[in-house]
């Protein structure tokens, strides 16, 4: 029998006892059946893996598609804040809340996400009671961000006929007609329940406070030409964020001492800012243009006043993490974490830039120079209507570029074209942080900040960037990529 075992399992055998043949040739037979099988049972499995890659492909395709989509609904919200001239605090407000309401919507399909109710203050999530199959997540998500824009702007009705148009892109690709019907049920319900959160962070007790008066002082604020607009909220630090502790969490370093004195510190800063002005650079110029996010501009013409609207500092960001989202072909869950997450951290920057503004409450460069140095210079940009200390560009650029620099890396390249649509050509750039280096020293190169205010508005957004990392690690959120 041993003989006989090693017989059925070595072909090129022969007859070593009588019926061995026999034997020889139902091996061979059992053999060949038996990798026929396997051959069948393999290419089974390669067609299977065959129809697995090529599904893999057309969701990865559909995603590419539907992640197109979020930087043309966050730059809706944009064009509508530019028309309605929203500040720089309160849009980054609602850059925040709108893209809360997208995240929500992915992350109830997607597990693998970060619950908003382990990040944010005073949230508690609102569950989604339409079953996952009956509606599409992506469509709900970019409905909500331009539903929850509808809801919260002031000229937000203006959205509608965005949504209309989404609408019809998708029946157009053939997407079921319930299915749609019910992400709009969805979207429309998370957009409600996100404004229902916005009326707990005190923002609506804002315009009940009383209005703000100049502090009387050489060494405070005072409103600036051509406008001479009144303070943009003086009261914003009592809003409420998203996740950082209180607005004095990440207090700067006290800013240099008034002096009229020409041997002073502070005499030395304001000179650098006039004599920086008198022979700037092309570079200088191209940078402090790029970088000015104004959206108070006013030029005057005898009693005419036209204004020109900007995006927002946050505005610009939110763009830049479109753009990057974008280079880096991430999936529409990854690009809504990115935005998200780039959302929170310029709303939260803007309060804690703010509270130290009003509290430190410094003259700005124009109005120093005028006094002291040359009573009719002007700055390359206009001046913000807000105190000087610290530079909200320096705080806020820091901030959105260090967590996008956890969640995208260090040394990422991207050309940055946020201000083409003014006319102002697009810049490259080598990671986010040396973006958000040239946005803070492009306030003294247009002669609005002073350089302390910049450096220490710098360190203050390292600070406050720095933690919002910390809990983002804490609660799982990993890099993107």
């Amino acid at each position: 029998m041993k003989l006989i075992a090693v017989c059925l399992f070595d072909l090129s055998y022969r007859r070593l006892f009588p019926n061995a043949g026999l034997l020889h040739f139902l091996g061979r037979t059992v053999f060949h059946r038996v990798l026929l099988l396997a051959l069948m049972l393999l290419q089974g499995q390669l067609a299977s893996a065959q129809t697995k890659a090529a599904k893999a492909k057309m969701v990865h395709k559909e995603e590419a598609v539907f992640a197109r989509y979020l930087q043309p609904a966050v730059f809706s919200l944009s064009k509508i804040m530019m028309h309605d001239v929203v500040n720089p605090p309160a849009a980054a407000r609602y850059y925040a809340y709108c893209m809360l309401g997208a995240y929500e919507i992915v992350s109830q399909q997607d597990t693998s996400l970060t619950s908003l109710q382990l990040l944010l203050h005073e949230y508690k999530r609102p569950l989604i009671s339409t079953r996952p199959k009956d509606y599409d997540a992506r469509i709900a998500a970019i409905y909500c961000i331009l539903e929850t824009g509808r809801l919260l702007l002031p000229s937000g009705y203006r959205l509608q006929e965005e949504e209309e148009q989404f609408i019809a892109e998708q029946r157009k690709a053939k997407v079921p007609r319930a299915v749609i019907d019910s992400s709009i049920q969805v979207a429309n319900f998370i957009a409600a329940r996100i404004a229902d959160y916005t009326k707990t962070d005190r923002y609506g007790k804002l315009s009940a406070q009383l209005r703000y008066t100049p502090v009387k002082g050489d060494e405070y604020w005072y409103p600036t030409p051509p406008a001479y607009m009144e303070a943009v909220e003086p009261n914003w630090k009592s809003v409420r964020p998203l996740l950082i502790d209180s607005c004095n969490q990440f207090l700067p370093l006290p800013p240099v001492a008034f002096s009229k004195d020409s041997n002073s510190a502070f005499y030395r800063l304001a000179l650098e800012v006039y004599e920086t002005s008198l022979k700037p650079t092309q570079e200088q110029l191209d940078i402090a243009a790029f970088w000015d996010c104004n959206p108070f501009a006013v030029a005057t013409s005898g009693h005419m006043a036209i204004g020109f609207k900007k995006i927002s500092p946050g505005g610009h960001w939110m763009n830049i993490a479109g753009i990057a989202a974008q280079k880096a072909r991430l999936g529409f869950a990854a690009t809504i974490t990115v935005q998200m997450l780039t959302g929170i951290a310029i709303m939260d920057a803007f309060i804690c830039c703010w509270d130290e503004k009003f509290r430190s409450n410094r003259i700005r460069p124009e109005t120093y120079i005028n006094r002291y140095i040359n009573k009719k210079w002007e700055p390359l940009l206009q001046t913000p209507p807000f105190p000087e200390y610290t530079s909200g560009h320096s705080v806020i650029s820091t901030t959105a570029a260090e967590v996008l620099t956890y969640l995208m890396g260090d040394n990422f390249n991207f050309t940055d074209n946020s201000e083409e649509i003014f006319d102002i050509p697009a810049r490259n750039f080598t990671s986010f942080r040396q973006a958000a280096e040239e946005a803070a020293i492009s306030r003294l190169y247009g002669g609005i900040h002073y350089r302390d205010a910049i450096v220490n508005g710098q360190q203050q957004g390292k600070q406050l960037g720095a933690f919002i990392v910390g809990r983002l690690k804490a609660a799982g959120i990993q890099p993107v990529q």
